[in-house]
């Protein structure tokens, strides 16, 4: 199984990026998939998440409404819309899947990650 996060890079506040999740050796349409962040010296936290069929979405409360999950099951992908980026957005970025057709915002839910992707966003 992999899981290979992409499209993290520097912008500037207020710009936007979008991160891709290209999953294989997975089911990947049988699985919830999900994106969670981590800034340097704190602890990962939930981002989004997305049923199965994408049916559901889920976002933390600090992305409400600027980020944007969604996925191609056709193409083993979920990618992550992150618009008017802040510097507190800045971290490492991470997608998730587990085998589970609803959402969740726990991280020992997904079984399964990939390596991490650096967003940098600066003022």
């Amino acid at each position: 199984v992999q899981l290979q996060a992409s499209g993290g890079g520097s912008v500037q506040a207020g710009e936007s990026l979008t991160l891709t999740c290209a999953a294989s050796g997975i089911n990947f349409s049988r699985c919830s998939v999900a994106w969670f962040r981590q800034a340097p010296g704190k602890e990962r936290a939930f981002v989004s998440a997305q049923s199965w069929y994408g049916g559901r979405s889920k976002y933390g409360d600090s992305v409400k409404g600027r980020f944007l999950i969604s996925r191609d099951n056709a193409k083993n992908t979920a990618a992550l819309q992150m618009n008017s980026l802040q510097p507190e957005d800045t971290a490492v970025y991470y997608c998730a899947a587990a085998y589970r057709s609803t959402v969740a915002q726990n991280a020992y839910v997904y079984k399964h990650w990939g390596q991490g992707t650096l967003v940098t966003v600066s003022s």
